[in-house]
């Protein structure tokens, strides 16, 4: 009886231990459903209803993807729990105290990603925060761009969009007369409208860089680069649809210039911008191998 006793102990204890970090997970879990079912209900809803933000559905299950793929990597770090992660903790409640006051959705929302990464510091420890930032980072291109500034941003790409695209058709044969987003064709008038600023193919063209370069092993360079890439791509990418859409009014009909046509030739330039996406990373690809050829031949 003495020897089973303290047995008995030890497997009580390592069962007690190997349970507690489950419940303390799922304690965390509830309180985060408490704290932001509401915010994060309407998030998805606004996926669903506004075509600007549709890709934000793919980014939290890329993010999950990124920690699975990551696990062996993870399970290789040991848990240094820190309390700094506190300050993060109570700044992200904070932002989420201010955003719902002032009805400023942005910051809720943002609260909700900064929140994961105190806890994450607060109970795993810098190490793990470090290992999992790219993903955590990559969640906050889930969350729609404030209204104020959705505005200041796609109001110069519309003007810029029907400046280039009145530059261009003339060289194509085409007269124009701009008229500030409006480009008066002899046949019928184009309005780079919201819809046309570009915004929506710039926001789903930086995820997917962001996902691309993961996916093919860039480098933490290579993937900033790319991204970065993303963002003149798209511009030339809508440049391009508002002089095919003026092409296929005047050369083929307006009504050719709505409608299928109009969302068939969007869908052809998108992948002619991924095209071009593809072409920066052979060439970065490339660059960096021929670096290392001619460095590899120096004496």
């Amino acid at each position: 009886m003495s020897q089973v006793l303290p047995l008995q102990i030890v497997r009580r204890d390592f069962v007690s231990r190997a349970r507690f970090p489950w419940l303390r997970a799922g304690v965390l879990l509830v309180l985060l459903f408490w704290l932001y079912h509401s915010i994060l209900f309407r998030l998805m809803l606004q996926w669903y209803d506004d075509p600007n933000y549709t890709h934000g559905v793919f980014v939290p299950a890329f993010s999950a993807f990124v920690l699975w793929r990551e696990r062996s990597k993870l399970e290789k770090l040991s848990a240094k729990p820190s309390s700094w992660g506190l300050l993060l903790v109570g700044f992200a409640l904070a932002l989420l105290i201010f955003g719902d006051l002032g009805a400023e959705l942005f910051l809720a929302r943002f609260s909700f990603v900064l929140l994961i990464a105190g806890l994450a510091w607060l109970f795993l420890g810098a190490a793990y925060l470090q290992a999992g930032i790219f993903p955590l980072a990559f969640l906050v291109l889930m969350i729609p761009v404030p209204a104020i500034l959705f505005d200041q941003i796609s109001l110069p790409l519309q003007f810029l969009a029907s400046r280039l695209t009145a530059t261009i058709l003339p060289w194509l044969g085409v007269p124009v007369l701009r008229e500030g987003n409006i480009i008066n064709l002899p046949l019928m008038s184009l309005e780079v409208a919201q819809a046309c600023s570009g915004i929506r193919s710039l926001l789903s063209l930086i995820t997917l860089a962001g996902i691309y370069g993961y996916v093919i092993g860039a480098t933490k360079l290579r993937r900033a680069i790319l991204i970065v890439a993303a963002v003149p791509i798209a511009l030339l990418a809508n440049v391009l649809r508002v002089v095919v859409t003026g092409l296929l009014a005047q050369y083929w009909g307006p009504d050719k210039a709505e409608g299928f046509f109009h969302l068939f030739s969007g869908l052809l330039i998108f992948m002619a911008a991924l095209l071009m996406l593809f072409s920066v990373h052979r060439t970065l690809s490339w660059s960096g191998s021929r670096r290392a050829v001619v460095s590899g031949l120096r004496p």
